[in-house]
Parts: C-alpha cells; structure tokens; sequence
C-alpha cells in the first residue's frame, strides 16, 4: 500500500505557482501524512470502510486523516482547503499556517472565504471581498498572500492573541510591517484597519515563541528605547556566537525566556546558566522570566523596570 501512495505523490508548487494537481480531484495525493477524500480512498481499493472507520480520523465531511498523525493548523488548512469547495481561498490563521507560522491552534476552526458562509464544525467561514491581488498558490491551493493575511489577522483577531500570530507569520515569510501597512493605508475603509495597523506595530519577527510574543509586549512601554529582539552577539572573527530573546544593548540589559524543554531539561539548564555566565563577563545583565510569570504581566513589568532603573544607575558612575 505504501508503495502505490508513493507512486502517486506529486511535487506541489511553491508560492506563486499555479497548482501542478488539485487534491480534491486526485484526493489521495500523500495519503499516509495528509488529509484524504475517504470516499475516493475506499474506490481506489487503497483502504476498506472498516480501515477508514477505525485508523483514520473525520475532519470534515468525507476528508480524513491517519490516527497516528498529529492534527496540526496546517494540516487542518489542507483539510478545510479539499472540503470547501473551488471557489474557497484560505485566510487568516489557516493562511498564516501554509506559510509555515507556528505555534497556531490545531484545534481552532480554519478560516476560507467563499461566497456560500454555510460553515460545518471546524471551519469559520468569511464574506469578505478579496481582490484578485491578494490571492496566490501555495501548495496547489489558493490563500491571501503574507500581507493580506497578515492585515486580516490583524483586524478580526483581539490583539492579545494578533500579536503573536503576526509574530509567527512574519517570521516565517520575513514579511515588512511596511508592507502590511502600506496595504492598510489601500483600504482604508474597511473595518479594523486601525486595530490592524496597532497590532503590526506591536509585532515583531524575532519572538521565537509565543512566551517571547507575551513577555516584549509586557515590556513594550519601559523604555524610550524600543526593546530590541534577538541581539547577536560576535566573536573576534565577526560571527554570532550566541543571541538573547530581547533587550536594550544601550543599558546591557537582556530579557530571555526560560520554557519548559521536555526530556531535554537538564541539558537545557546547562546552556542557562553558561548563557548567563557568558554574559554576565560581558558586562550585561540578564533577567529571566518563565511562563509561570506572565500570568501577572504588570508583576513581570516591574521587575524588569527595576533591572532598567538599575542599568540607569551603573551608567551614571
């Protein structure tokens, strides 16, 4: 079985290419990793109902995907994309999710605009007018491009769960918050523009999780410096050794995350405390704030404005 899927998987285009196959017509296109057309997939001779029913999982209505394979946003996307019929293009979170953004909700509804807004469980389902600009072909499917998806998060998500989404989507796609604005200042009418273009501002692309999102936006209004994200740090032959999360090099003070790392913990706390040490002998100072932390943001504001008061202080003499 797993021989004859192989043989009938395809390249799919990168962004800005057309569809080299559509997985709604051929639906059992990477069946062993991807959403399928059970129907499709039972015709084929590849599974039996009984397989269907018992190893694989209903996303949507006739679009299945293996028990053994963790759901994802992207994979959700791809489901919801195959289920929604040919006029469908994919926005907001589940766009941002074919682009390669982490740390999205597996669980949360996928999000197409189409002109019928019937919606089944799982799928959120837009009106919306998308000019013919703002759409292009990732993966043989269509979705708004980085700056529109981006300007739609931004104006129909709450900022506090925005931020760390435009975080993820302009990392992944090295998206310009220029360009998300100078897109905003085109539709000028159109409601949320403004709450879109304050949570692009908010957004930066060096958080590296979403505790990073959290912990610079506590921090955002300390200083009258912007606080800076992933500051490199360079050997005598011009090559970054290391980084920190964030932080003002003007005060020599960084701000890192401490998050949980599983099975690799111990080895994790090992590259803590030399991290801290290394540049501790550069003369900055380093305040850690952990997960835990952030469920009292001012709490975390406080004693990260105590470390900058602090640095004030050392420069003074």
């Amino acid at each position: 079985m797993v021989t004859a899927m192989n043989n009938m998987m395809e390249p799919m285009p990168g962004p800005g290419e057309g569809p080299l196959r559509d997985p709604r017509i051929e639906p059992i296109w990477k069946l062993s990793s991807h959403p399928f057309r059970g129907s499709a997939a039972v015709h084929s001779g590849l599974l039996t109902e009984h397989d269907l029913r018992t190893r694989y999982r209903r996303l949507y209505r006739n679009i299945y995907l293996d028990n053994d394979i963790e759901l994802t946003a992207r994979l959700r996307a791809e489901a919801a994309w195959m289920s929604a019929g040919p006029d469908a293009v994919l926005v907001g979170s589940s766009a941002a999710a074919v682009y390669g953004a982490r740390w999205l909700d597996a669980d949360a509804p996928a999000e197409i605009v189409r002109t019928d807004r019937r919606a089944t469980s799982g799928l959120r389902v837009r009106s919306y007018h998308l000019a013919p600009e703002d759409i292009q072909f990732s993966g043989g499917m269509r979705l708004t491009t980085p700056a529109r998806t981006a300007l739609d998060i931004g104006r129909l998500t709450p900022q506090a769960q925005a931020v760390p989404m435009l975080d993820a989507l302009m990392h992944a796609t090295e998206l310009d918050r220029h360009a998300i604005w100078a897109l905003a200042d085109r539709h000028r009418g159109m409601r949320g523009i403004r709450a879109a273009k304050l949570s692009v501002a908010l957004a930066d692309g060096g958080a590296r999780s979403p505790l990073q999102s959290q912990v610079r936006l506590a921090l955002s209004s300390l200083c009258e410096w912007p606080i800076e994200t992933q500051i490199p740090f360079y050997d005598d032959w011009g090559l970054v050794f290391t980084r920190v999360a964030m932080g003002w090099p003007r005060l020599k003070l960084a701000v890192e995350c401490d998050e949980p790392t599983g099975d690799a913990d111990a080895e994790y706390r090992t590259w803590m405390l030399r991290h801290t040490e290394t540049l501790e002998q550069l003369g900055w100072v380093v305040a850690w704030v952990t997960e835990p932390m952030m469920r009292n943001p001012t709490g975390v504001a406080k004693y990260v404005l105590s470390k900058v008061l602090a640095a004030r202080r050392r420069q003074r003499r």
